[in-house]
Parts: structure tokens; sequence; C-alpha cells
């Protein structure tokens, strides 16, 4: 029987079943100090143990600063549940890359850099873009702190099987247009519930030519389209960049296991609930205009007026967006000046996202209407940047650069837009109140966040 590749991890983690739901086996748990206190003290609570120590990876990312991180960190609560997670993580055994850590970072780019991850492998954590991890071919997926408890416990979950979707990319990728531009439009096309109750395989010859960082950032915002995850099959593009590292199999496990992760792409015929094909040349670089990953134009286009809509609820939608982001229908995007430019999130602040920033921003300063900041999404990013003289570029251009953290993609850990301030971001969520109370949010590229820094106001990267 041909099986997609969502069908093979699924059969192969398969413990039990019921009427609706399967017991799964989780290979990988990753935990920070924001979602995993209350699990750490129900189990405390319970006299219960953490099952496998060694199969939970921790850090801390969402509430910590990223500035003056050689003082005690001043926010009292932030200072507690990092105190809490130090504490839970020793009492269990579990790995911890805190503060004091060469390898400490977001969560979601430590784990791959350190090797955890790895094709094949059910991976779970609180935080709902986990789903960035089907990059290097495992089903990933974000859950709720009562399955953070119940991972700890048991290391399994139980779980409904999501419908298989394939979306095919292909073309021959040319410059100014990234990964983040091609979830982006994705999104824009399908909606932000176009993958509900799906889990979502990207295939295609530009998917095969993004590098592994490209590809995370892909799989990384599938959930803002609705899905449970996005996957990707591993090739031997993913096998150069997992071989070596901390956690990767050596020498004959190697092998072994590169016998193994071989098998697991779909098999050619194996059926989809859906597919949905995108060609390359239909990309341009997106920005979003409303607040929602899906109300999204290229760089282009103008912002759509309320009656461009079919549905009623959609002009709604359309005009709420357009009162909160202070924006009129029919202005051209690139038009729109911005106050803040941040360049950092588990979505685009590994070292291939700061390259494309700071090749933009080569020799050039930023407009002095607009505050920019840049946050390598780990230390080994920040350390590997700075071997690579980006920090400079960066620096002299006029970014503030930071420590390693969540920072303004959150909006909990002091780094935060003021009211109606507007901001182009690289995170991957642009809700009301996301950056901060009454922040106006524009998802883009590094390129463009680099390119918009420059100008003040959107502008296609290759303009500057």
């Amino acid at each position: 029987m041909l099986k997609t590749m969502y069908d093979k991890i699924w059969e192969s983690h398969t413990v039990d079943k019921s009427d609706e739901e399967t017991l799964i086996y989780i290979d990988r748990h990753l935990i920070h100090e924001v979602t995993s206190p209350q699990a750490f003290e129900s189990l405390r609570i319970n006299n219960r143990k953490v099952r496998k120590p060694d199969k939970t990876l921790a850090t801390t990312d969402h509430i910590v600063p990223t500035l003056n991180r050689d003082q005690p960190i001043q926010d009292i609560a932030a200072r507690l549940q990092v105190e809490a997670l130090i504490k839970n993580c020793r009492e269990n055994k579990i790995t911890l890359h805190g503060l004091t850590s060469k390898n400490q970072g977001i969560i979601h780019v430590i784990a791959p850099e350190l090797g955890f991850i790895q094709p094949g492998n059910t991976v779970v954590c609180g935080d709902s873009h986990t789903s960035t991890h089907g990059a290097l071919g495992s089903l990933a997926f974000g859950i709720g702190t009562s399955e953070v408890q119940h991972v700890l416990t048991t290391q399994t979950l139980w779980q409904k099987k999501s419908k298989n979707m394939l979306i095919k990319v292909n073309g021959a990728i040319t410059n100014g247009i990234s990964s983040k531009d091609i979830i982006l439009y994705i999104i824009g096309k399908i909606g932000v519930s176009g993958g509900n109750g799906y889990v979502i395989e990207y295939q295609g010859s530009v998917i095969h030519d993004l590098s592994i960082e490209g590809r995370m950032t892909l799989c990384n915002m599938s959930i803002e389209a609705g899905a449970k995850a996005g996957l990707i099959a591993p090739d031997e593009r993913l096998f150069d960049y997992l071989k070596g590292r901390t956690h990767t199999p050596k020498k004959e496990m190697w092998t072994k296991a590169l016998n193994y992760w071989n098998t697991l792409p779909s098999d050619e015929g194996a059926t989809f609930d859906k597919i949905i094909h995108i060609n390359w040349d239909e990309i341009k670089p997106q920005v979003t205009w409303g607040t929602n990953p899906g109300q999204v134009i290229s760089i282009d286009d103008s912002i759509p007026h309320p009656e461009s809509f079919s549905t009623q609820d959609q002009q709604k939608s359309c005009k709420n967006a357009l009162h909160y982001m202070g924006l009129e229908g029919g202005v051209p995007i690139k038009q729109v000046a911005v106050d803040v430019v941040f360049i950092g999130s588990c979505t685009n602040s590994r070292i291939e996202d700061l390259r494309d920033a700071a090749t933009i921003l080569q020799g050039k300063k930023i407009s002095s209407s607009v505050k920019a900041i840049v946050v390598p999404g780990s230390m080994m990013v920040a350390k590997q940047a700075l071997e690579e003289g980006l920090d400079k570029i960066f620096i002299e251009s006029g970014f503030e650069w930071r420590a390693p953290g969540c920072s303004m993609c959150v909006g909990i850990n002091g780094d935060i837009i003021g009211e109606k301030q507007r901001c182009a971001s690289t995170s991957n969520r642009n809700f009301e109140g996301r950056q901060g109370k009454e922040g106006r949010t524009h998802l883009v590229s590094p390129r463009v966040a680099a390119a918009t820094a420059i100008a003040g106001h959107f502008i296609h990267p290759n303009n500057v």
C-alpha cells in the first residue's frame, strides 16, 4: 500500500488506538520557561516522575531580556519562571541550555543546531511553532500544558490523525524572494484556515532547492495556515546539515540512520486528500497589511478595499483590520512608513536570515525615523555572525544588536513596540497586540525588513 510520509511516521509511532484517537510515542520533547512550570508542579503534586529525561531538551527563550544579560532579570515574574525551569530541570535530570549556556537560544533554533531533532521523529513542545522541525523530516506540532505533563510522565500522547495535504512549489528560485515570501503567499492563497485538519507536505523543485534554514521558515508558519504540522522529506541536503552535530548518530549508527531516513519520503503515487500547485513566478516579496497572516499582498500591490472581498464576513474582517492598522484601502503598500523594524524570532533568526539582511544593509544607513533591532536566534548563530562580521554591518547601519531570545515576536520580555507604532517584523504573527498594546505588525522577510529600515517605508529589497 502506497503511503505518505505523514502516514509512515504516524503508523510507526502508534502505541494504541481508541475509537477516535491514537496513542503515539513521542521521540523528542522541547520545553521552555513559559509553558512548562504548571506541568512540573502537577507532576510534583501527584508524585510522578519524568519517564525519559534524555528525550527532553530545555532552554530559556520566551520571557528573557535581550539586553543587560550580565545583570539579574529585573522583571520579577520572568525571573521566577526562569528559576523554576532551572529547578525543574535539575530535579528531573533534563538538559537545560540556560542564559549562561553557549547553546542558549530560541528552542526551535537550538534543537536543530544540536541535531536533537532527526528525520522520522515525533516532536512536541508547548509552543505552536514546533511545526518548524518538519523541515528536518519530523512530525512536529505544538501541545497544551496538560499535554506537556502527559508527555513528561508517559512519553506518549493521545492525538487524532489529520488528513494529508500536498503543496507543490515548482520553478526556478530568483533573487529577492525568500522562503518567508513563499509561505506568506501560500497562506494568502489558502487562508488562515486553509490547512485546518491537515498535515501539509511541501514538495517541488523550489522546495528541493531551499536551504534547511529556508525549509524551517516554511514549516514554521504552516501553523498560521491552520495546519497541524508541515513536512518536508529528508534528502542529501538535510543529511549534510545533520552530520556531525552533537546529538546525531555517529559511525555505523549514522549509516543505519541514513538507511531508515531514506525510507521516509512519500511513496510515488501515494494518495493525498488535497493537492495545491504553486508556481514560483507568481511569488513576489510579501507584506501583510492586516491582523492575520492571510491578509497579505505583494510589495507592488495596494492595500485592498473592503468592497473587493466577496463575502460580508471578509468585508467586515478587512474593515476591522484596516481600522486597527490605521490604513486605507487603495494605498500602495510601498507608501506606508514604519516606526520599527525587527529581525528575529523562530521564523527568521538563523544565520542565513542574518546574512540576507546584512547583504541589503552593507554600506548603508537606516532611516533616522526608524528604530531597528536584530536578535540572533541562538548563541551559536550570534557567534557565527560575529565571526563573519555581520554584527558590525548591522551596528554600523544603525541596528541594535541584541542577545538571543524570542524578543519582539511575542512582546512579553520588555521588547515591545509603542501604541499605534508600525513594525516591519520577520516574526510569524500579526495579531492585534502581539508586539505590544495597539502595536501594528507587518510580517515580512529579512530582506524586505532590511530594505524597509533603510527607506523608512516598505520597499522591494532590490530597490535600495
